[in-house]
């Protein structure tokens, strides 16, 4: 049997690191594909905040890399098979356009893709406060069958350190598409495992 491919974006918003994580976490389940589209603001934001020294860093992560604007590319057919896709960090820009279908690159295309062969899309939507354009874009969104899950971390794990929080927030994210990875602490009846 192949492996479960899985395609992972990252956007210009702030928190990158979700998505290095996502990749980083993927790479230790030994059935799963990494498929990587990042925006040009996507890899501007891992480096400024830190989450990598650079775009190929992050590309060395995934199995496979796709060009931003390469909208012929394998994942942007509903003929490529995965378990979804999961955007991280997710920008309003991204939101807006997965909301209205506007699938101009290849994130948006992918993402649109997802939805209409009914995978998992799950939106790690990094944006705050949030006005009423910005909800009403994740009802939109949540409507065609997106999953929203803002970043925001679980102090029950009793974090210790800012990766504690980012791993933790990043395996919630993957329980979605089934993936279940070590390191996230999970609550089970008295008490914390």
């Amino acid at each position: 049997m192949g492996k479960r491919r899985m395609i992972v974006a990252i956007t210009g918003a702030s928190g990158a690191c979700y998505g290095v994580r996502a990749l980083e976490m993927l790479r230790d389940i030994e059935d799963v594909e990494t498929h990587l589209i990042m925006s040009s603001a996507g890899i501007r934001t891992a480096i400024e905040e830190g989450a990598a020294t650079s775009a190929d860093d992050i590309r060395a992560l995934a199995d496979v890399v796709y060009p931003h604007k390469d909208i012929g590319a394998a994942v942007a057919s509903g003929s490529f098979k995965c378990e979804g896709m999961l955007v991280a960090p997710c920008s309003i820009k991204t939101l807006s356009a997965v909301a209205h279908c506007y699938t101009d690159d290849l994130i948006s295309r992918a993402a649109d893709v997802c939805l209409k062969e009914r995978r998992k899309l799950v939106l790690m939507v990094r944006e705050t406060p949030l006005h009423a354009g910005h909800i009403a874009l994740m009802d939109t969104a949540t409507r065609s069958g997106a999953i929203i899950v803002p970043p925001v971390p679980s102090f029950y794990t009793r974090p210790k350190t800012l990766d504690d929080l980012v791993s933790q927030t990043v395996g919630r994210a993957l329980d979605l598409f089934d993936f279940d990875h070590p390191s996230v602490r999970r609550w089970k009846e008295g008490g914390l495992s």
